[in-house]
């Protein structure tokens, strides 16, 4: 387990966007909620130990004050591992703040362009906790056609928007967030062991796409890649997904350029926003 030495004022002010000096007569438990909201500026996952240690409070008053963001939704709890990661208000929190550098506005002429190009139905995905979570898409015209998953979670590991996303993590966070839980199989091609998982990501990471073929539904295969993020963006993949009779492995390259191309534009989409000096969203 990951260990943090105790975050110092300075440091957590920034991580959460404190300005100015410290005020006169800080509220104590509000103070380290906030901190706490920091933390996950950084990590997919934070564990109960894990914000007591670094804020300097017992567990039993971090499990508290985690407990009350979870009721209010700006973390959630994983069932397998525990832990805690950010919930939707937290994520919706920061992209009301940035107008600017809403993914999803950012990245809606590229999925709408990739649809249109490749006549097949295009997904904006984040990662939530052991989840791939499609937050935009937009659908193919053609009669037999992948639709639309907006809203839909699946289980990372077996969808190419979240390997995609897997593969950006650090090694000890990615054992954290999937090394304890067994790896769901919703279709026999699913990869159903974290060793495989973690070769199956070296090669994502060495070709900067990752593809899925019927590995969390049937007659599905789908090429993503991860949005490049130089700490200017909420992780989010962009990918391509089609019947699998018409998106076969011979047709990976093909697809994955214009994915990746995507993935790429919506950075450049972003750069003026943060010459202005729009913050972060992470």
């Amino acid at each position: 387990m990951t260990q943090f030495p105790p975050m110092d004022d300075d440091r957590l002010g920034a991580t959460v966007g404190g300005h100015g000096p410290r005020p006169a007569y800080p509220i104590e438990s509000v103070d380290n909620a906030l901190k706490l909201l920091g933390m996950f500026r950084k990590r997919q996952l934070v564990r109960v130990s894990e914000a007591g240690d670094a804020l300097g409070i017992a567990r039993s008053t971090a499990h508290r004050l985690l407990a009350m963001l979870q009721y209010h939704g700006f973390v959630r709890q994983d069932p397998l591992s525990k832990a805690y990661v950010a919930g939707q208000a937290l994520l919706d929190l920061g992209l009301a703040a940035v107008q600017g550098l809403d993914i999803r506005a950012l990245a809606r002429p590229e999925l709408e362009r990739l649809s249109r190009e490749l006549e097949e139905t295009a997904h904006l995905v984040v990662l939530e906790g052991r989840f791939a979570t499609t937050i935009d898409s937009v659908e193919s015209t053609r009669a037999l056609r992948v639709g639309a998953r907006t809203g839909v979670a699946e289980p990372c590991h077996c969808t190419a928007p979240g390997k995609a996303l897997l593969a950006e993590l650090p090694a000890h966070e990615l054992r954290a967030l999937l090394g304890d839980a067994v790896l769901e199989s919703p279709t026999p091609r699913a990869i159903a062991r974290l060793d495989d998982l973690e070769r199956e990501l070296a090669q994502v990471r060495e070709l900067g796409f990752a593809t899925s073929f019927e590995e969390s539904e049937a007659g599905v295969s789908t090429v993503a890649a991860a949005i490049p993020e130089p700490a200017l963006l909420p992780r989010a993949a962009i990918g391509i997904s089609a019947p699998s009779f018409r998106l076969t492995r011979k047709e990976t390259a093909r697809v994955a350029a214009a994915v990746v191309e995507s993935a790429h534009a919506v950075v450049a989409r972003a750069t003026p926003a943060l010459g202005a000096g729009v913050p972060a969203v992470g």
